[in-house]
């Protein structure tokens, strides 16, 4: 059994990829081929024995290389549209999405049959403050990362800064309604803002910022701070994330880089609280993935290089547990 911290399905869709397809028939027609080669499509996770995946609603700023949203309105448009999405895949039996508890342990303790997906707004954007995010999580949204580079809402990647007034009211009321915050993506300062709050936290996709620096990654401390409210650090599947200072064009990363991160966390926090946060196919393809790990099936060479005693847990066990504690009872 695998479960995924971070798959960017509605939005891959929403480039035009049939996530339907076999993976080799959408390699064929991929809108998005030959710079980025495709790992992920619904038969490709079956296949792997994916069960569980927190899908994301992210919003795409407007920046140098992409059209993107400018204002509240735009990213709320985007993300609505992908919550369409999932909704259109549950009808036809693509997936199943994952509310509560009840739901979690009904989806694993059923045959596989579908894809169970837990919702994650990844940059919280969409949300036009402390008011709305009632109506998100109706929806089901159970995870939310206020930043993925500057938002209105905090600092990010590559973008220092800390939580702004209306952030810092966001995460508060995240925090009353039971909220989980995605940690990953936030700037050092906003993240230690946010952890004043006493939000309860998580990682859905980094790795260890003393292997690789800069704010994309996890400080040690960071990573001790959220899983002292609980979390999982979900590990990336990126050659950049894995190996200091690589460039695209450069020979892929070895998947022993991406094993040293792991070993990396479970020193500072124990196996117990790793597991996968993929992040495949968002926004890169088998191009800059670790060599070996060429469509989604591969990750279990990756996992079968951990100590046979972590395994299970990073494989899924470990946000399995997260799970049943932390999402929502009903």
């Amino acid at each position: 059994m695998l479960i995924d911290s971070h798959l960017d399905l509605a939005w891959n869709a929403g480039q035009g990829r049939d996530l339907t397809q076999e993976l080799t028939e959408l390699r064929r027609t991929d809108p998005l081929a030959p710079t980025q080669t495709a790992t992920v499509t619904f038969p490709e996770l079956a296949a792997a024995g994916l069960r569980v995946a927190f899908g994301t609603l992210f919003a795409l700023p407007q920046t140098p290389e992409h059209d993107g949203y400018v204002d509240h309105a735009g990213a709320r448009a985007q993300a609505l549209a992908q919550l369409a999405q999932y909704e259109r895949w549950q009808e036809e039996g693509w997936l199943r999405l994952l509310r509560t508890r009840a739901d979690i342990q009904e989806h694993l303790s059923a045959p596989p049959d579908r894809l169970g997906v837990v919702l994650l707004m990844e940059g919280a954007d969409p949300v036009s403050g402390p008011d709305d995010l009632a109506f998100w999580q109706e929806r089901g949204v159970r995870l939310i990362g206020p930043a993925w580079g500057r938002t209105r809402h905090a600092g990010g990647t590559d973008a220092p800064g800390p939580l702004t007034p209306e952030g810092r009211e966001l995460v508060q009321a995240m925090r009353d309604l039971g909220l989980t915050l995605d940690a990953s993506h936030l700037d050092d300062a906003a993240f230690w803002d946010a952890a004043e709050t006493g939000v309860q936290m998580v990682s859905s996709h980094a790795n260890a910022r003393a292997l690789v620096p800069g704010n994309r990654q996890l400080s040690d401390e960071m990573a001790r701070h959220i899983v002292s409210t609980g979390g999982v650090l979900g590990l990336v599947v990126h050659s950049k994330f894995a190996r200091p200072g690589w460039r695209p064009g450069n020979e892929r990363a070895p998947l022993s880089d991406l094993v040293r991160h792991a070993e990396h966390f479970a020193a500072l926090v124990g196996w117990e609280h790793l597991g996968l946060g993929s992040d495949l196919d968002g926004g890169f393809g088998a191009e800059k993935t670790p060599a070996g790990i060429d469509r989604y099936r591969d990750l279990t060479r990756f996992l079968d290089l951990l100590p046979q005693e972590a395994q299970a847990g990073v494989r899924g066990e470990n946000w399995q547990r997260w799970l049943l504690e932390h999402l929502f009872s009903n």
